[in-house]
C-alpha cells in the first residue's frame, strides 16, 4: 500500500515538474551569436566541473544508506571509527582543484566576454543608442538619423555597438539568444557589443524589475540580410513622425504595452541630453528648440 502511495506521489510530482518546465524560456541555451555561444559554453563547462563533486556525493549517499541500513546484518559496525587519511585527501583535494579550475575559467572568461570589449570583425559595426523608459525601449541609430520604439534591427554578421542609458529607474538590457546583459542607469552610459550569426526575430527584454509595466517591457531584435536591413531602414525613413525634443516628451511618458513606432529623423543630441539632464539639471526644460544644446 505504501509503495503504491509513493509511486502515485512521484507521478504527480513528475507531471507537475513537467508542466512547470514547459513554461520555461531556454533562449540562453539556444544562442544565435558568438557572445551567446561563448556564454553557453561557459555555463556548460562550469556545470560539468561542479558535477564532478555533486554526482559522486549523491551516489555515495544512496550507497551508504543502502549498505548501512538497519536490516543489513553483514555491514561492518565500527562505532569508534573517526579518521581516514585517504578520505580526507579526497575530500579536500578534489574540491580544491575544481575551485582552482573555475577560478582560472572565470578570470579568462571575464576578460574575453567583457561587454565593453569590441568584437573582432572585418565588418564595420552599427552604432545603436538605447534608452530605457517606462515601460518601453527607445533605439536611436545616430549614424542613420532614425529611431524606433520596441523594435531593433541589424544585419546578420555585423557587430552592434550599444550605448545604453535610462531616463527612468534602473533597467537591464537583455537579448538572451545573442548574449550579454547590462544595466541601463539614469545619468550614466554603459556599453555592450553583440553580433548575430543567424537571421531571426529574437526576444529582447528588461531583466530588472521596474514597476507595474515591467512584464510587458519587451522588444523584438530582428537580424536580417543586409538587403532586408536596408529595406527596413527605408521603411523607417518613410515615417512621417520625427523625434525632436518636444516629441520625445510624449514618447518618454509612462505607457504599457506600447506598439512599435518609427521616427524618420531624430535630434542628434538627444541621447547626450538624456544623460546630461541628470548631471546638469533638467536639460530638456532648458532647450530653446530641437537643435539647441543646454543653456550655458
Amino acid at each position: 500500500m505504501k509503495g503504491k502511495t509513493l509511486r502515485g506521489s512521484m507521478s504527480v510530482l513528475s507531471i507537475g515538474l513537467t508542466l512547470l518546465l514547459s513554461g520555461c524560456n531556454l533562449d540562453v541555451l539556444n544562442p544565435k551569436g558568438s557572445v551567446g555561444l561563448s556564454e553557453r559554453a561557459l555555463i556548460a563547462t562550469s556545470t560539468w566541473a561542479m558535477l564532478i563533486v555533486v554526482i559522486p556525493v549523491i551516489a555515495l549517499t544512496l550507497i551508504f544508506a543502502w549498505r548501512y541500513r538497519a536490516s543489513n546484518q553483514r555491514a561492518e559496525y565500527r562505532p569508534t571509527w573517526a579518521h581516514s587519511t585517504a578520505i580526507e585527501i579526497a575530500v579536500w583535494t578534489i574540491p580544491t582543484l575544481i575551485i582552482l579550475f573555475l577560478a582560472v575559467l572565470t578570470w579568462k572568461s571575464t576578460h574575453e566576454l567583457d561587454p565593453y570589449r569590441p568584437l573582432d570583425s572585418t565588418v564595420k559595426p552599427i552604432n545603436v543608442e538605447v534608452v530605457a523608459l517606462d515601460w518601453k525601449w527607445l533605439f536611436i541609430y545616430p549614424d542613420l538619423g532614425i529611431a524606433t520604439v520596441n523594435q531593433l534591427a541589424f544585419p546578420v554578421g555585423t557587430p552592434v555597438d550599444f550605448r545604453i542609458t535610462s531616463d527612468t529607474v534602473m533597467n537591464s538590457f537583455f537579448i538572451p539568444q545573442l548574449g550579454g546583459q547590462i544595466y541601463a542607469m539614469a545619468g550614466m552610459q554603459t556599453k555592450l557589443h553583440l553580433i548575430a550569426g543567424e537571421a531571426g526575430d529574437y526576444a529582447g527584454e528588461s531583466a530588472n524589475f521596474s514597476g507595474k509595466g515591467f512584464s510587458d517591457m519587451k522588444f523584438r531584435a530582428i537580424a536580417s540580410s543586409p538587403g532586408q536591413f536596408d529595406a527596413w531602414v527605408a521603411n523607417v525613413r518613410a515615417s512621417s513622425d520625427r523625434l525632436d525634443m518636444n516629441r520625445y516628451r510624449v514618447v518618454s511618458a509612462p505607457g504599457e504595452k506600447e506598439p512599435v513606432a518609427y521616427f524618420s529623423s531624430v535630434d542628434p543630441k538627444l541621447f547626450h541630453n538624456i544623460i546630461a539632464r541628470y548631471n546638469n539639471g533638467n536639460v530638456l526644460d532648458d532647450m530653446k528648440d530641437s537643435n539647441c544644446g543646454p543653456k550655458g
